[in-house]
């Protein structure tokens, strides 16, 4: 099964999309993200992808009023991140109603947290892998480390980790194409799920994200921008992941 996940980027309580992780250039496609979670599961999605910016950014959660929003209009699935840095704030979201909590630079800073939580939260802790370049970005994107995405990504194997959300920095929000070579490689290198994100252009991405041949597939993709602009249709999506 090859799961999509339509992402609403939270920027001062509004629905937006970023280029490259840029906070400068945010374009807002809906100022009330509740109505934009129900108008994607009437589209027919069952899943969501949320992210905090401000709290990616800022380290804590700063648009908990949008993400309560999209949770009452809408009784899909949601993944959260974005500021998620301790066991506190993991069992805050998911007592929330969040079905899976995303750990990114948490996952790089305190990786023993992630462990923790995944084995005593099976199936609802999410690693996520921003990396520029095949090596991982932290605190929103803002900073670049000098470990490479597979070696973060083999630290959480074993461990209950539901899934790996894998996104191509250099992509994101360019409508570029999916990065299918570095989400294979992270794919192939751990037995974790693996999801695609960023620069997801068409359907045909979907289509090459599955028909990809490697050790592991890919379970899914994040669709953004291609989404929101119109040069995705959701029934054709839909249809392609199968």
């Amino acid at each position: 099964m090859f799961n999509l996940y339509p992402a609403i980027d939270l920027k001062d309580g509004g629905c937006v999309r970023l280029i490259r992780g840029d906070m400068d250039q945010a374009t807002e496609f809906n100022a009330d993200p509740g109505d934009q979670a129900a108008k994607f599961a009437k589209m027919g999605f069952n899943r969501l992808h949320v992210v905090d910016l401000n709290g990616a950014f800022d380290g804590r959660a700063s648009n908990a009023g949008a993400v309560d929003a999209i949770l009452k209009q809408t009784d899909v699935p949601v993944q959260l991140g974005g500021g998620i840095r301790t066991r506190a704030d993991i069992d805050r979201w998911l007592e929330a109603g969040i079905s899976r909590v995303i750990l990114g630079t948490a996952a790089l800073h305190d990786p023993e947290l992630v462990r923790t939580a995944a084995r005593a939260l099976p199936e609802q802790i999410v690693v996520g892998i921003d990396a520029i370049d095949g090596m991982v970005a932290v605190e929103g994107w803002a900073e670049t480390s000098d470990m490479a995405a597979t070696e973060l990504a083999k630290a959480f194997e074993g461990c209950g980790v539901a899934a790996i959300v894998a996104t191509d920095i250099g992509r994101d929000g360019m409508k570029t194409g999916v990065n299918v070579g570095f989400t294979g490689e992270l794919a192939d290198a751990v037995s974790i799920p693996v999801i695609a994100s960023g620069g997801v252009k068409a359907v045909s991405d979907i289509s090459a994200l599955r028909a990809r041949a490697g050790v592991h597939a890919v379970e899914g993709a994040i669709l953004g921008r291609a989404l929101y602009d119109g040069d995705i249709d959701p029934r054709e999506a839909i249809l392609a992941a199968g």
